[in-house]
């Protein structure tokens, strides 16, 4: 078993879906998790109380709002005077095709929460990991940013990409530091986030390039994270694991 004992670990999105479980996940290895949510107050109380003791702490911030993510920050770290990990996992999925007349505030929303909410935690957490001789980033990205999306979600699929660009760069920039730096890249996976897209094409269109024939479950990320948390492969710093059951091998 993967052992996160005395780690503190930041999660945002850490209320529902791939969140829910890295929460669930790391706080059964051991971890101290701060559990970030921005609306779903209730999911995030029940597993703080599912976790119990001492061991989870609950932080609201709604990323869509500029600077909202420092605050976070702030916030988060006042609860043990440190975070040894960061797990950049919240994010949004909204449709906008070319005609849509939202196109440009659902990109600028898109953008802000995916990928420069995610880059001032960065920010943050490196000046803090600088300070305590290390640390781990982990961000979630997406198959998108590799494959591209569909029309209706470029944007997505956008704002992922630069997920990785920013992975990548802190990777390479900060491993003097020991600044650790890795993104996961999931497939589809059986979250409330997907079920727009599944909706709008159908569960067959979706499951149909996936040679394992399903969707991910979270728990699949959920162990993923929990292994990069764990610094046990240091050298893997700048990489990006696949977890899409094949659909899409680079």
């Amino acid at each position: 078993m993967i052992d996160l004992h005395d780690k503190v670990i930041l999660v945002t999105g850490g209320s529902r879906g791939i969140g829910a479980a890295t929460v669930l996940t790391l706080a059964s290895s051991g971890a101290y998790v701060i559990l970030h949510y921005s609306r779903a107050q209730a999911s995030a109380q029940a597993i703080a109380q599912e976790i119990g003791g001492d061991r989870c702490y609950v932080v609201q911030a709604d990323l869509a709002i500029t600077n909202a993510s420092r605050k976070l920050w702030q916030e988060a770290i006042a609860w043990r005077g440190q975070i040894d990990v960061l797990v950049n996992n919240a994010g949004i999925i909204q449709s906008a095709g070319i005609d849509d007349e939202m196109w440009g505030t659902i990109w600028q929303t898109t953008l802000q929460v995916n990928l420069i909410a995610v880059a001032d935690l960065c920010r943050e957490a490196i000046g803090h990991f600088r300070d305590r001789a290390g640390g781990i980033i982990i961000n979630v990205a997406s198959r998108a940013a590799f494959r591209g999306d569909a029309p209706d979600y470029m944007h997505y699929a956008a704002s992922k990409g630069g997920v990785i660009a920013l992975t990548r760069s802190i990777a390479r920039g900060f491993a003097a530091d020991n600044i650790l730096a890795f993104a996961v890249a999931p497939g589809f996976v059986e979250t409330e986030m997907a079920d727009e897209f599944i909706q709008a094409y159908g569960e067959a269109f979706v499951t149909r390039d996936i040679p394992l024939g399903k969707i991910a479950p979270p728990q699949d990320v959920a162990n993923v994270i929990a292994f990069l948390a764990s610094g046990l492969a240091p050298h893997a710093t700048g990489t990006t694991i696949d977890i899409n059951g094949a659909s899409y091998v680079r």
